[in-house]
C-alpha cells in the first residue's frame, strides 16, 4: 500500500493513509458510550435524522476537500495548505493556527475520554489510586507520553499502530452485532430483549428528558462525525494525494455513516428506554393499564418514573451489556479514543510545520525545522504534547468539546467557501480533476457549518469568529510576501474588470471630475518631490500614472522595460504610492509623450492632466531638446489634456545622487521617508536638492497655499489646491486667492470672487485683488531678462535678409526682433508677476498659478522658456497649471 521513495521516505497509499485514518478518527467514543443514549432521547427516527444531517455537512465538505485536493499538487499541511493556496494567506493563516491548535486540544479531549473509561473500570473493581479527578489526570498524562513516543518514532510506526487499533475497533463492533442476536434471560431485567417489533415501535418516536432538545442532542453527536480531514492532514506523507484524498475520505464517510445508522437502529430495536435491572420485576398476572413494550414482554418497569439504573436513557454502557463479550467493547473504546488521539497528535505538528514554513507568523519560524528523512516536525510534536498535557490537567471534557467542534467547523466552512470562491472567480487555473462538486452546494455547506457552530454552542461560535477575524486582520496588515495565485486575487481581477467595463458606459459629469495625472517622472524614484506632490492630490481621488520614456537602441530598451516594470511597480507599492508605472520605448521624448498620452489608461480610467517638471537646465542643453519639451505641452492641449508644470528652485531630479550613495526609506508617520546616506559629503547644491526632494513627505504645518488665478481655464487651478487641503499632511494650510483687477474696482472684484468661491464651496482665508498687475516692471529686472535671452536672439535687423532667413530655417527656436516687439507686453507681464509673487508669496508653502500659454508656431521656444523662467524663478515650490478649458467645478448639486 505504500511506495518507498528513492531516499527511503515512507509514503502511504489511499487505504493506509486516508481510509483507515478517517474511519478511526470519525468513529470515536460516541459510538460506544453516547449513541445508545441519543437513540433513547431522540428515538430511532430522529437519531437517523441527526446522523443524516451530520453526514450532509461532512459529505459536502468531503466533496469540497476532494475538489481542492485534485486541483494541482498537494504538499504537506492538510486543511491549512488547501485553504491558504485557494483563498490566500489571510484566511489560510487564520485557519492554520486555529486548526493546528484544535488538533492539539483534541488530543487532550480523546485522552481524557480514554482515561475516564479506565477510571470507570478501576471504580468498578474498587482500585482507585487517589480520587476520580486526579486519576483521570494521572492516566491521561501517562497515555499522552506513550502516544508522543509512538508518533516521534516515525510515521511508519504510527501507521502500524493505527491498523492494529482499527482491527480492535471492527472486532468490537462485530462483538456488539453478534450480541444483539443472543438475548440472554439474565439481561432482560436490564432492558435487553433482542430484536422485537414492539420495542422498535416504542423507540421510534422521541422522548426528550432533562431539558434535552433535538438540537442539543445533535450538538452532542456532531463531534462524532468530524475527523474527515485526518487523511488530508498528512497530505505530505501520501504517495498520490490527488487520488487518495477523494477516494479515502468519501469512502470513510460512507462506511462510518452506515455503521452509525445500523447500530442506532439495532440498539433501538433491542433495548427499552428504562429498566430496573431487578430480576423480580417479571409480570405474573395480566396488567390492564400497562402499555409499554416491556409489559408486552412480561416485565413491569413502571417504577422507573423515579429513575432507574438501566435502559437506553440511564446506562451509558448499554453496548457492552448487549455485546457477546463485554471486555472487547472496553477494548473498542480504548482503541477509538487512542486512535483519534494519535491521528490528532500527528496532524497538529504537520499543519503547524507547514504554516511556519510559509513564514506567515514570523515569530513561529523555529517550528518550521524538520528532522530525519521524513522531515518530522519534532519541535511541533513537543509543543502539541505540552498543549495537550495542559488541557488534560484541566480534565473538564464539557468545556473543551464545544470549542474544538467549533474550530473544526470553522475549517470545514472555509474549505467549502474556498471551492465556491474559486468557482466564482472563474480563474482559468481552477480545474479540479474531481468533477463531482458544485459551487452552490459548497456555499450551502459553508453556511450549514456556520449554522451548526451556533447550534452546538453560541458563545464558542462567537469566540471562534472573533479569533478568525483577529488573525485575518493581523495577516492582512502584515502583508506576508507570498504569491500563491489564490482565488482572492482572481476575484479581485474579475471585479476590477467588470467595474471598469461598467464605468465605460457612463458619460463623464463635471461633478465627478477627478484630476487623473500622467506624470513624466522617468524612473519613479528619480524625482521624489514630483511624485509626492502629485500623490498628495491624487491619492484616493484620481488615477496617477508614472510615465517613463526609454530612448536608445531598441533591443537594450526592451530588456530594460520588462525588468523596470516589475521593479518600479513594486517600489511604488512598497512606498505606499497609489500609482501605476507605465514605461514606453520611443525615438525621442515627444514621441514617447504622445504614445503615453494616447494609450495610457483604460476606458474611463485615463489620464486627463499631464504633469511635468520644469526644465531647469534649458539654457545649457541643445535647444532641440527644449523644442521637444515645449511641443509636449502643445501635444497635450491637442489631445485635450490639462498641463501642470512643477518647479522647485533646487530642482527635482536626484538620479545622479543615487549612484553615489545608499538610498533607504525610514518610517515617517504612516509613510516612509526617503533618506540617502553618502560615503563622501555632498556639495551644498546637492545637499539642498536632497532636502527639497523630501519636503512633501512631511506634515506641512500652518502655512499658506497661494492661488494666483489669472484667467479661467475651467477651474483646475482652484481644484488642485482644494484637493491638497483635504489631505492629512496639508489640512492645516490655508488657501489665499490672488486675482488681477482695476484699481478703482478692487472691493467689487473681491466681493465677486468671494461669492464665486462660496458657490464653488471652496474655503479660502483671504482674497487679494492686485490693481498694479499691469504696471511696468523694474528696469533692472527688464535688463536681467534681456541679458538672459541674448544668446538666443536672431538679430535679423543687423544681418542680410538671406542670411537671416537661412538661420531662422536652421534654428527655428531663435527669437526674432519682430517677435520680441510684438509680445513686449506679455514679456513685461511675466517679469511683473515674478516681482509680485516675491512680494506677496515668498513665504507660501506652495504657489499654484495659471500657466501662460503661447500660440503654437507663433512664439519661438526660447522666448516661451524665457517667460516661464522669468515668471517662476527664485520662488517657493510653484505649480503652473492650465486646464483644457473643460469645466471641472460646478455650482450645482
Amino acid at each position: 500500500t505504500y511506495t518507498p521513495d528513492s531516499k527511503g521516505v515512507v509514503k502511504f497509499g489511499w487505504i493506509k493513509g486516508v481510509l483507515v485514518r478517517c474511519m478511526l478518527n470519525i468513529w470515536g467514543v460516541m459510538l460506544f458510550i453516547r449513541l445508545s443514549w441519543i437513540v433513547g432521547q431522540a428515538g430511532i427516527g430522529l437519531s437517523v435524522l441527526v446522523i443524516g444531517m451530520a453526514t450532509v455537512v461532512t459529505t459536502i465538505t468531503g466533496l469540497s476537500t476532494s475538489a481542492i485536493a485534485t486541483n494541482g499538487f498537494v504538499r504537506g499541511g492538510g486543511a491549512y495548505y488547501l485553504i491558504s493556496r485557494s483563498l490566500g494567506p489571510e484566511f489560510g493563516g487564520a485557519i492554520g493556527l486555529i486548526f493546528a491548535f484544535a488538533n492539539a486540544v483534541a488530543v487532550a479531549m480523546y485522552v481524557v475520554g480514554f482515561a475516564e473509561t479506565v477510571v470507570e473500570l478501576l471504580k468498578e473493581n474498587g482500585t482507585l489510586m487517589v480520587d476520580e479527578m486526579n486519576d483521570i489526570r494521572i492516566i491521561g498524562a501517562i497515555t499522552v507520553v506513550i502516544l508522543l513516543g509512538i508518533s516521534v518514532a516515525g510515521m511508519e510506526w504510527e501507521a502500524k499502530a493505527q491498523i492494529v487499533l482499527l482491527v480492535i475497533l471492527i472486532l468490537a463492533i462485530g462483538d456488539f452485532v453478534i450480541g444483539t442476536f443472543i438475548p440472554l434471560d439474565s439481561k432482560k431485567p436490564k432492558g435487553f430483549f433482542g430484536y422485537k417489533a414492539e420495542i422498535f415501535m416504542e423507540n421510534f418516536g422521541p422522548d426528550f428528558r432533562q431539558e434535552e432538545t433535538f438540537f442539543s442532542v445533535f450538538a452532542i453527536f456532531f463531534p462524532a462525525a468530524t475527523g474527515i480531514l485526518a487523511g488530508a492532514n498528512i497530505s505530505g506523507d501520501l504517495a498520490d494525494p490527488q487520488s487518495a484524498i477523494p477516494k479515502g475520505t468519501l469512502l470513510a464517510i460512507l462506511i462510518t455513516t452506515l455503521v452509525y445508522i445500523g447500530i442506532a437502529v439495532s440498539v433501538g430495536s433491542c433495548v427499552v428506554r428504562d429498566a430496573t435491572g431487578n430480576i423480580n420485576n417479571t409480570i405474573v398476572t395480566e396488567l390492564t393499564n400497562c402499555t409499554t413494550a416491556a409489559c408486552k414482554l412480561n416485565y413491569d418497569f413502571s417504577s422507573c418514573q423515579a429513575g432507574c439504573q438501566y435502559g437506553l436513557m440511564n446506562n451509558f454502557q448499554v453496548m457492552s451489556m448487549v455485546s457477546g463479550f463485554a471486555p472487547l467493547i472496553s477494548a473498542g473504546i480504548f482503541s477509538a479514543t487512542l486512535s483519534s488521539a494519535l491521528a490528532s497528535l500527528v496532524s497538529a505538528p504537520k499543519i503547524f510545520q507547514a504554516l511556519c514554513k510559509d513564514n506567515i507568523y514570523p515569530g513561529f519560524q523555529m517550528f518550521a525545522k524538520g528532522y530525519g528523512k521524513n522531515n518530522e516536525p519534532l519541535r511541533g510534536y513537543l509543543l502539541t504534547f505540552l498543549i495537550a498535557l495542559g488541557f488534560i490537567l484541566i480534565a473538564e471534557l464539557n468545556v473543551i468539546a464545544p470549542i474544538i467542534s467549533n474550530f473544526f467547523l470553522a475549517s470545514y466552512a472555509l474549505i467549502n467557501f474556498s471551492v465556491f470562491h474559486a468557482s466564482l472567480a472563474k480563474s482559468p487555473g481552477w480545474r479540479p480533476a474531481f468533477k463531482y462538486y458544485n459551487m452552490w452546494i459548497s456555499l450551502v455547506g459553508a453556511i450549514l457549518c456556520c449554522i451548526v457552530m451556533f447550534v452546538i454552542n453560541w458563545w464558542a461560535a462567537l469566540l471562534t469568529y472573533v479569533i478568525v477575524l483577529g488573525l485575518y486582520i493581523y495577516v492582512t496588515y502584515k502583508k506576508p510576501d507570498v504569491n500563491w495565485g489564490s482565488s482572492t486575487q482572481a476575484l479581485t481581477y474579475l471585479n476590477a474588470l467588470q467595474h471598469s467595463i461598467r464605468l465605460s458606459g457612463v458619460e463623464d459629469h463635471v461633478k465627478n471630475f477627478r484630476p487623473q495625472c500622467l506624470i513624466m517622472t522617468g524612473a519613479p524614484n528619480a524625482r521624489p518631490a514630483l511624485l509626492h506632490l502629485v500623490h498628495a492630490f491624487t491619492k484616493n481621488v484620481g488615477l496617477m500614472i508614472c510615465g517613463h520614456i526609454h530612448m536608445g537602441p531598441r533591443r537594450q530598451a526592451m530588456k530594460e522595460l520588462s525588468t523596470d516594470l516589475a521593479k518600479y511597480q513594486r517600489w511604488l507599492i512598497k512606498n505606499k504610492m497609489k500609482a501605476f508605472y507605465a514605461p514606453v520605448h520611443a525615438e525621442d521624448l515627444r514621441d514617447g509623450g504622445q504614445y503615453l498620452m494616447q494609450a495610457a489608461g483604460l476606458g474611463r480610467m485615463r489620464p486627463n492632466t499631464l504633469v511635468v517638471g520644469f526644465k531647469k537646465n534649458w539654457r545649457q542643453v541643445d535647444m532641440r531638446d527644449v523644442e521637444t519639451y515645449i511641443n509636449l505641452f502643445h501635444d497635450a492641449f491637442d489631445i485635450q489634456y490639462g498641463v501642470v508644470v512643477i518647479r522647485l528652485k533646487e530642482g527635482l531630479d536626484i538620479s545622479h545622487l543615487q549612484g553615489q550613495g545608499k538610498i533607504c526609506f525610514v518610517p515617517y508617520g504612516s509613510n516612509s521617508l526617503l533618506i540617502l546616506t553618502f560615503q563622501s559629503p555632498l556639495n551644498l547644491a546637492d545637499q539642498r536638492l536632497l532636502d527639497a526632494s523630501t519636503q512633501f513627505q512631511k506634515k506641512q504645518g500652518k502655512s499658506n497655499i497661494d492661488v494666483w488665478w489669472l484667467f479661467d481655464d475651467g477651474g483646475l487651478t482652484l481644484l488642485i489646491p482644494y484637493l491638497l487641503t483635504t489631505k492629512k499632511k496639508w489640512k492645516d494650510c490655508k488657501i489665499r486667492v490672488f486675482i488681477g483687477g482695476k484699481i478703482n474696482r478692487i472691493d467689487h472684484d473681491r466681493r465677486a470672487m468671494a461669492t464665486l468661491l462660496s458657490k464653488f464651496r471652496i474655503d479660502f482665508s483671504d482674497i487679494m485683488v492686485l490693481g498694479d498687475i499691469n504696471t511696468k516692471p523694474k528696469k533692472e529686472n527688464i535688463a536681467g531678462f534681456e541679458e538672459m535671452i541674448e544668446p538666443f536672439r536672431l538679430h535679423e535687423d543687423d544681418k542680410e535678409q538671406e542670411v537671416a532667413d537661412k538661420m531662422k530655417e536652421d534654428e527655428p527656436w531663435r527669437i526674432t526682433d519682430n517677435e520680441l516687439e510684438l509680445y513686449k507686453t506679455k514679456t513685461y507681464r511675466q517679469i511683473r508677476l515674478n516681482e509680485l509673487l516675491k512680494e506677496h508669496s515668498s513665504t507660501a508653502n506652495i504657489i499654484v498659478m495659471s500657466l501662460p500659454v503661447a500660440r503654437k508656431g507663433a512664439v519661438s521656444s526660447a522666448l516661451y522658456m524665457a517667460w516661464l523662467e522669468a515668471l517662476s524663478k527664485d520662488l517657493p515650490p510653484i505649480l503652473l497649471v492650465r486646464g483644457n478649458h473643460q469645466s471641472v467645478l460646478t455650482f450645482y448639486s
